[in-house]
């Protein structure tokens, strides 16, 4: 098929390399086959990108991907700087070594009693951690299984982002040392000083003023962004960026990030045609937050202008949806969102309106290379899973027979009938033999199964295990993902292995009575 493209009206100049242009446009599009795991898009529900007008992308963690170890490094110690100097937290704290497995997306804090724990997509709990110890089953369903958790309570804390992975890695921490150590604490406050400090720091410009004096410490840059982008907006797909971070953050990395890497772009603001700073999401999905536009050479608001349409080279702050999809003429389904945020970006924009949505989950990188490295471990798991199974059912069928035959031989006694009772008893006592075999056959497959898993979940995380995996079940992040997230892939680069008019589709997904 022809693939046919529009050259934008900011590329025509003299100074640019044609030549290359058009043979970066005519190139061939790889096939889903030809392009690597770690590369690729997925896709839960189907997406057809000719469809496509507009695509929007948050900034954080989605066009601009995080130095993660490095980041969680300044933020821990920032946030221990202001427990100590605001909150009286003892000098000792700071010569903790806070590990940076100890926390994934995905877990929840609770905040009453120290814990923080993993959930499927059942909502059950899998693991819990108090501190650094793993609490036993009978703990974790005295705890979790005699009632039903509530998670909008204040109790509970969902850690859905990656910029709240310290919060958690620091309140282990920090449950472990005190209670160590004898003293009294109380788990709620203390996560409430750690989620203070860490907002203070964020609030008070505190981390971003050092991020900026030296931003590719801390983000990562990618030399495939810039083209992806052009190559989405030479298909005729217009561009917005819909970021939280204000203005002045959002210049000092998008231009690092993004100037001077194609001739047709001098600046980052070429590439997009709308940019909203600012934009307090999840907010700006459901209320009618006016636009204000904001000063390019200062990054602050100008006062007492009503904006009535968005334009291009233009930077504004704030705004709604409704006004939005007014003012570019834009709306539904002819709309893509990419962000990080599961809940801030994604799942409130989906259950409120109808934009299509993709996800950026930087950790899919890491995941993904762990299962092509277990590929055999985990077809061997798989296996063992189906021979458990069967052999349940085996055992299940026996017990049965014993127990039929257990009644016949009661029967055959009270109505005087020794023969035929002897040779119940003789097939009663065969049936047992046969059920120890196979109740020991089962206990070495589970032994099996359970050192394997332990292994496998290792390999992703010692403590947790796989992001989008709890036991045999979707977490209830990885389910989270695949409930709001049209798309999903590790970094916005990887559609630059797509065409713009591609077709994403969905797997078939089979029921349990269609397997």
């Amino acid at each position: 098929m022809r693939r046919c493209y529009t050259i934008p009206r900011c590329m025509r100049a003299s100074s640019y390399d044609l030549e290359r242009e058009f043979g970066a446009l005519m190139g061939d599009v790889a096939r889903e086959i030809e392009v690597s795991r770690r590369r690729r898009v997925f896709c839960n529900r189907n997406l057809r990108m000719d469809q496509i007008e507009l695509i929007g992308f948050d900034m954080d963690y989605t066009l601009a991907l995080y130095h993660q170890p490095r980041l969680e490094q300044l933020s821990i110690d920032l946030t221990l700087q202001k427990m100590i100097a605001n909150r009286g937290y003892p000098e000792e704290v700071r010569a903790l070594h806070y590990d940076p497995h100890l926390a994934i997306r995905g877990l929840v804090v609770d905040r009453k009693l120290g814990n923080i724990f993993k959930m499927d997509r059942h909502c059950h709990v899998g693991r819990v951690y108090h501190g650094k110890r793993r609490l036993s089953k009978a703990e974790r369903i005295e705890h979790y299984r005699n009632q039903r958790i509530r998670l909008h309570l204040p109790r509970y804390v969902w850690i859905d982002t990656l910029f709240a992975l310290p919060e958690a890695a620091m309140y282990m921490t920090l449950v472990d040392h005190f209670d160590a150590t004898g003293r009294q604490v109380d788990y709620d406050q203390l996560f409430q000083d750690i989620r203070d400090s860490i907002d203070e720091a964020h609030r008070d410009d505190t981390l971003k003023s050092i991020i900026k004096r030296d931003v590719g410490a801390y983000i990562e840059d990618d030399p495939k962004l810039a083209e992806t982008l052009h190559k989405l907006r030479s298909a005729g797909k217009r561009l917005f960026v819909l970021t939280n971070s204000l203005y002045d953050y959002t210049d000092a990395v998008m231009s690092y990030l993004l100037d001077g890497k194609r001739h047709a772009y001098p600046s980052w603001r070429n590439y997009f045609d709308y940019i909203i700073t600012g934009g307090m999401k999840p907010r700006f999905f459901a209320e009618r937050v006016p636009f204000e536009e904001v000063d390019l050479a200062t990054g602050e608001v100008i006062a007492g202008r009503p904006v009535t349409r968005l334009l291009r080279g233009h930077a504004y702050c704030g705004g709604n949806i409704y006004d939005f999809e007014d003012m570019t003429g834009v709306r539904g389904e002819r709309v893509l969102y990419v962000g990080d945020h599961i809940y801030g970006d994604i799942l409130r924009l989906k259950k409120a309106h109808v934009w299509r949505t993709a996800m950026v989950v930087q950790e899919l990188d890491a995941e993904i290379e762990v299962s092509e490295r277990l590929d055999q471990q985990l077809k061997d798991l798989e296996l063992l899973d189906r021979r458990r199974r069967n052999l349940n059912a085996e055992i299940d069928y026996e017990s049965a027979y014993l127990k039929s035959l257990t009644r016949l031989s009661e029967e055959c006694a009270a109505a005087g009938r020794d023969e035929l009772r002897r040779r119940v008893d003789e097939a009663r006592a065969h049936s047992r033999v046969m059920l120890d075999k196979l109740r020991a056959r089962l206990r070495m497959i589970v032994e099996e199964v359970d050192a394997l898993e332990e292994s496998i979940d290792r390999a992703y995380n010692p403590h947790w295990g796989a992001v989008f995996r709890e036991g045999n079940e979707n977490s209830r992040f990885g389910e989270q993902v695949s409930d709001y997230a049209d798309l999903y892939t590790s970094r916005v680069s990887n559609f630059l292995y797509y065409s713009p008019l591609r077709y994403f589709r969905a797997p078939r997904q089979k029921m349990p009575h269609e397997v």
